[in-house]
């Protein structure tokens, strides 16, 4: 029987994730499954992988042929290299020690680039909602500006009418006075 490695699709329409299976190479995509190793979530930033290392080691060392994205994946999860420097322990070229150390500096090496493009992600939206605040506030301040605008205009056109209201009253009051 050919195994595959693959991925079987879940979720809702436009955002799909996936579990990550062993299966038979003649079953439907989302049918029938050996075994479920892990899960591949492409909507998070960066992309959210959940892996069983050791039977993913397993399958790949029995002959399971990972579909190419899964193959991505499992690089990038470093089984690949794992099964690489199993193969050079067999020829002899190092011992499982060093073997190990080398696969422990690769990870070391991932966790830093992975947190480093955490951070980045981080401060960009930091950034976005600090520029969305800013332009937030100048907009109150000029709301602000002109509500003071009309309200001074208001209030003069008030003084106006009352200088002048004042004023008719004191023409009309000395005419009114010679009358009497």
């Amino acid at each position: 029987m050919a195994t595959k490695i693959r991925l079987q699709r879940h979720g809702r329409k436009g955002y799909a994730y996936y579990h990550i299976v062993i299966a038979d190479s003649r079953a439907p995509r989302d049918g029938k499954f050996i075994e479920r190793i892990g899960s591949y979530n492409p909507n998070t930033n960066p992309a959210t992988v959940d892996l069983n290392f050791e039977r993913a080691l397993y399958w790949v060392n029995v002959g399971a042929q990972p579909t190419d994205t899964v193959r991505n994946i499992l690089s990038g999860e470093g089984v690949m290299l794992m099964k690489h420097l199993q193969g050079g322990i067999k020829k002899g070229a190092f011992d499982e020690a060093e073997a190990q150390k080398r696969f422990d500096a690769w990870k070391a090496t991932k966790t830093r680039t992975l947190d480093k493009t955490k951070e980045q992600v981080a401060a960009e939206k930091a950034a976005k909602a600090k520029a969305r605040l800013d332009a937030e506030i100048k907009v109150n301040q000029e709301k602000a500006a002109e509500l003071a605008k009309k309200k001074a205009e208001a209030l003069a056109a008030q003084e106006a009418a009352a200088a002048e209201a004042a004023q008719t009253e004191e023409t009309a009051t000395p005419e009114a006075a010679p009358a009497e």
